[in-house]
């Protein structure tokens, strides 16, 4: 009588697989069924994965709209265009551009803020990050007193950590949270009941609430700057999950943080449409402040505009991320409302600008003004100076805010880019068109959250 060796996970590894969950199922059938080894290999060819797709040969091209205009930006495009060479062989992508106010947000090989990259059928989750479709909205009040713009804000808006209290909360839209129980990624009760709390919540970071004046018309506007709070960064976080499962099978070789979901699995539509779901929240949390606004000053809006700048846009079976960058092109967004914002500091206009697709651009402008310098780098070249004293000299003429009470200097205008720099690069490359300034009155903030952040009370209540 014939005997069969019993096969192990170690002779499926010597045969060149990898060790995954179906190992017990094959094993299991192959010694129960006693297969010959041409059996078990032609058993096998079904778990057999395809070659792994390796990263580009030489960085695929991208189109450079920045230079540095003066010794404190070399470094930082120098950075930028070095993680782009890296970033630009990850094998997915075919095109890209950075723009005036990019600026590197990690080791070489990341996407730098004021990146656009395009992926073909490819959706990158660590490309958008965490705060899912960060955005800016615009609301035209009239000939409303700015002050009590800002004021009426100021008494409705919220910044910080967490959502709202139960009794303070907005409604957010039945229809969305039926449309997020019925999406594979948000079908998740904790994630919904998160969201329904960070409905009318701003977050904290350069986040803002901005009151201007039009240039062209002298009618107040109000802007908000924010992106989809604790609910997006937990999308993040699962698509980040996928997209490394998938990674790990099909481009071991790909940076953890530039892995990918392929659009044309179950995952990837599922991913897509809880990007547009998510987008559909951050929109809703946008209007639900601009309107809360309105009721209490009992004025009719006379116009609104709307545009994400952190976020992934389709065009057949091409997937433009934008890192920050402010879409021009009609065709990303589904839900025209007019031209575009390009916010830059609380000292600066918030641009009103328009645009079309050229060779420059790919259909994208700048979102804002950008960093040199990391907060904590900025913070150590003011130290000679109080906070007070900063703050004073910074804001001379606005009425600045900070909802923490706060001042967070790393949010000041000079830890920004030159907005003057930015605006001559925007010109100079034939980025867009500034149709109109919102000339600054006030703007309110964040501020230093983490000075009396909620863990830090909880230590110093726990050491008395």
């Amino acid at each position: 009588m014939k005997t069969f060796k019993t096969i192990t996970g170690n002779d499926l590894i010597e045969l060149g697989f990898r060790p995954k969950k179906w190992f017990a199922e094959a094993l299991e059938f192959i010694n129960e069924n006693n297969l010959e080894e041409h059996e078990m290999l032609a058993y096998l060819d079904q778990f057999r994965s395809p070659d792994p797709i390796p990263l580009h040969d030489e960085a695929k091209d991208f189109i450079i709209n920045i230079r540095p205009e003066h010794e404190n930006e070399v470094d930082n495009v120098e950075k930028v265009i070095k993680t782009m060479k890296v970033l630009m062989k990850t094998p997915t992508l075919v095109g890209g551009a950075i723009m005036p106010d990019a600026c590197p947000t990690g080791p070489e090989g990341y996407i730098p803020v004021g990146g656009v990259v395009i992926a073909k059928n490819a959706i990158h989750p660590g490309f958008h990050s965490a705060d899912i479709c960060c955005s800016v909205m615009l609301t035209d009040f009239g000939k409303a007193d700015p002050k009590e713009i800002l004021d009426a804000a100021h008494s409705i808006t919220h910044f910080g950590y967490g959502g709202r209290d139960r009794g303070s909360q907005m409604p957010m839209s039945q229809e969305l949270m039926d449309a997020f129980r019925e999406n594979f990624f948000l079908n998740d009760e904790k994630l919904i009941s998160i969201a329904r709390s960070h409905m009318g919540t701003q977050g904290d970071g350069n986040h803002f609430l901005f009151v201007g004046i039009s240039k062209n018309t002298g009618n107040t506007m109000l802007v908000t700057h924010h992106g989809s709070r604790a609910p997006g960064a937990m999308l993040y976080d699962k698509g980040m999950k996928v997209a490394n499962r998938f990674r790990e099978e099909i481009s071991p070789e790909t940076l953890k943080e530039n892995a990918w979901i392929p659009y044309e699995t179950d995952e990837g539509k599922a991913y897509w449409e809880a990007l547009q779901l998510i987008r559909a929240w951050t929109k809703e949390n946008h209007i639900s402040i601009h309107d809360a606004v309105l009721n209490k000053m009992e004025i009719v809006k006379e116009n609104r505009y709307w545009n994400e700048h952190n976020f992934v846009f389709k065009d057949g079976d091409l997937f433009y991320h934008a890192k920050g960058a402010t879409p021009l092109d009609d065709k990303f967004l589904p839900d025209i409302t007019g031209p575009r914002l390009i916010p830059l500091n609380m000292a600066e206009p918030v641009l009103i600008v328009q645009g079309k697709t050229n060779d420059r651009n790919l259909g994208f402008a700048p979102h804002g003004a950008g960093r040199n310098f990391s907060r904590t780098q900025h913070k150590k070249s003011l130290a000679h100076k109080t906070i007070e004293e900063v703050f004073a000299e910074e804001t001379q003429g606005l009425d600045i805010r900070f909802f923490s009470n706060d001042i967070d200097i790393s949010e000041l205008p000079t830890a920004y880019k030159s907005a003057k720099n930015v605006r001559a690069q925007i010109e100079e490359y034939g980025l867009c068109e500034v149709l109109d300034e919102v000339m600054p009155y006030g703007c309110i903030m964040a501020g230093d959250v983490q000075k009396n952040a909620p863990w830090k009370k909880k230590k110093k209540f726990r050491k008395a």
